[in-house]
């Protein structure tokens, strides 16, 4: 077979181009055009152009567009992710669920519900019993523990301003440990926000808010321990004349829970719920105040605390203190008895 080669001019042009430029001071043919071009302006003058840079300013126009969509996407998600205005924090989506906000300070929100946050002193023939409550309403509905108040003949609630008012009890339910209060001749209180337990997870951070030990507007923060905690506590019903629970009667207010009892022994009927815990502290007066998220939305009504020395039917020793073991019932299971407790309760 015979073998056929054609001579390519380019190529011939290449060879001859790098046998001039082979040696040294050799001087390069001029290029096939001027590195200028003249074009006219907009006064019919010339001007010089470097069209060299056309391609170059192509290739830099595409790589700016594409870092332009590449920013626009981490713009947009980082938009998103501050809510869309640039400056207001949002809750941002994990795998739990969680809807508390990673960049609230403990502070930020303390300032916004400490308004919402009553104490609560319920007097009855036994003696006196203090807990906590949150305001749920501008015209004066409070939820606490059903405990707190259960056997009182007045109930006197304590406003963050100092203020005092007397509070009647509406509606309670026993098996939930939850009760609804009402101060009349108010319309500009300020109600804390009904968040969403289901959507609460495991390390979120907390912040509790009560009176405990009768030290009122007391801020403690911790996180969820653990969810849907089985906790066993008597069954106290509006008609005994003794107080069950808070600080003051010296018994605190006695539960079960993973086969153990606290705070001196569960007696008599039970009722058994499932809790939120939390290590943040909580003492004897926190019981029936709120639970918060870094959203400022209650989560919890806090109802038990496993107290030092209190273990095995003890009742707690008088020094004893938090432990960071505490319950709170879930908002959720709050939200569905309020039509109750407005009429009455259970």
């Amino acid at each position: 077979m015979e073998n056929f080669e054609r001579e390519n001019p380019q190529d011939s042009r290449h060879s001859q181009h790098a046998q001039g430029t082979a040696s040294f001071g050799a001087v390069p043919p001029p290029p096939a055009e001027p590195p200028y071009a003249t074009f006219p302006t907009h006064e019919g003058g010339p001007h010089p152009r470097r069209r060299r840079m056309r391609r170059p300013a192509a290739l830099l126009s595409a790589v700016a567009l594409a870092a332009a969509v590449i920013g626009g996407g981490t713009a947009y998600g980082m938009e998103q992710l501050l809510g869309g205005d640039g400056g207001t924090s949002v809750a941002a989506p994990t795998a739990s669920g969680s809807n508390a906000t990673a960049q609230g300070k403990v502070s930020q929100v303390v300032e916004s519900v400490k308004d919402s946050v009553v104490e609560i002193k319920a007097t009855g023939g036994s003696g006196q019993s203090t807990g906590s409550g949150v305001i749920i309403t501008k015209d004066g509905q409070i939820l606490t523990n059903n405990h707190v108040v259960s056997g009182a003949d007045t109930v006197k609630v304590t406003f963050s301003d100092g203020r005092t008012a007397r509070a009647k009890v509406v509606g309670t339910d026993a098996d939930k440990d939850l009760a609804l209060l009402k101060v009349d001749g108010q319309s500009d209180l300020k109600p804390a926000a009904l968040g969403d337990s289901d959507a609460v997870g495991v390390g979120d951070q907390v912040v509790a808010i009560g009176s405990p030990e009768g030290l009122s507007n007391t801020v403690t923060s911790g996180i969820v321990s653990a969810k849907d905690r089985e906790v066993k506590v008597p069954k106290a019903d509006g008609d005994q004349n003794e107080l069950q629970g808070g600080q003051g009667n010296g018994d605190g207010w006695p539960f079960e829970f993973g086969g153990g009892q606290y705070n001196g022994g569960v007696q008599g009927e039970t009722t058994t719920y499932k809790a939120i815990q939390t290590d943040a502290s909580l003492n004897p007066g926190n019981s029936g105040g709120p639970l918060f998220n870094m959203a400022g939305q209650v989560i919890g009504i806090n109802s038990a605390i496993f107290s030092s020395g209190s273990g095995n039917g003890q009742a707690p020793q008088a020094s004893a203190g938090s432990v960071g073991l505490g319950f709170a019932i879930p908002v959720n299971d709050v939200k569905q008895d309020l039509d109750s407790l407005r009429d009455g309760g259970a």
